[in-house]
């Protein structure tokens, strides 16, 4: 529960990657004071690829952008069930040193850059593809890549409860490993969602987080910008 919106954002240009794997594949990869989340018996690692939008706290005139890209999957923890992160890779040198000094969470610095090819404006806010490019320049860290063109291709629709897009979407809180656990909540109106086309030209986060790609084709959503707020990390 988001006990105080500490910060506010819109997140745009969103593109999830979903591939269902055995829950074996990610058990021995969590926290102790976790465990793995399934929907029909899966579980699921997802490729989180957005913008964060005029990041601000509360009532500042002026906030932040930066783009984003993380691996996570789903677990339920002493607060609920969540999203699990194993990296978040992020354009913002100082949140990232913050993050890292202050809590040891896995965030790491990259080169990233998001634009649709069409305009060739990173701001363009139209349908149409976008491309989202990030090289990790964290020093003593395994690299990471990632290049990709995606689009949307379908009709806008919101996830019906219950159902494997709420599974993986609609997540209010996350948990991440530093010097402890900690958890973060966040607050928003449900996605609006798009099937979606993606061109993975690199992909190199599931061997930088140790894990084999999984196999077949991951199911692939576009999400419509949408408005956030999120309390202070805390640990539990």
């Amino acid at each position: 529960m988001l006990t105080r919106r500490w910060l506010e954002m819109t997140w745009r240009d969103a593109l999830f990657c979903h591939w269902p794997v055995d829950p074996a594949v990610v058990s021995g990869t969590i926290p102790d004071r976790l465990s793995v989340a399934t929907h029909g018996g899966d579980a699921y690692l997802s490729v989180v690829a957005f913008v964060m939008d005029d990041i601000r706290p509360r009532g500042a005139p002026v906030g932040l952008s930066f783009p984003e890209l993380n691996l996570r999957t789903y677990v339920e923890g002493p607060d609920g069930r969540g999203v699990y992160f194993y990296n978040l890779d992020a354009e913002d040198p100082i949140g990232v040193a913050l993050a890292r000094r202050l809590f040891a969470l896995p965030y790491y610095r990259a080169e990233m850059d998001v634009r649709r090819p069409e305009t060739a404006d990173p701001a363009a806010d139209e349908d149409g593809p976008v491309r989202f490019t990030s090289r990790r320049t964290h020093p003593g860290v395994p690299h990471a890549r990632f290049d990709a063109t995606y689009e949307p291709t379908g009709e806008p629709f919101a996830a019906e409860s219950g159902s494997l897009d709420a599974f993986l979407v609609e997540n209010y809180q996350f948990y991440a490993e530093g010097n402890r656990l900690y958890r973060g909540a966040i607050a928003h109106e449900p996605w609006t969602l798009r099937a979606a086309t993606a061109d993975i030209r690199a992909n190199t986060l599931f061997r930088a987080n140790g894990f084999d790609r999984p196999d077949g084709d991951p199911i692939v959503r576009y999400a419509e910008p949408i408005a956030v707020g999120a309390d202070r990390i805390r640990f539990v």
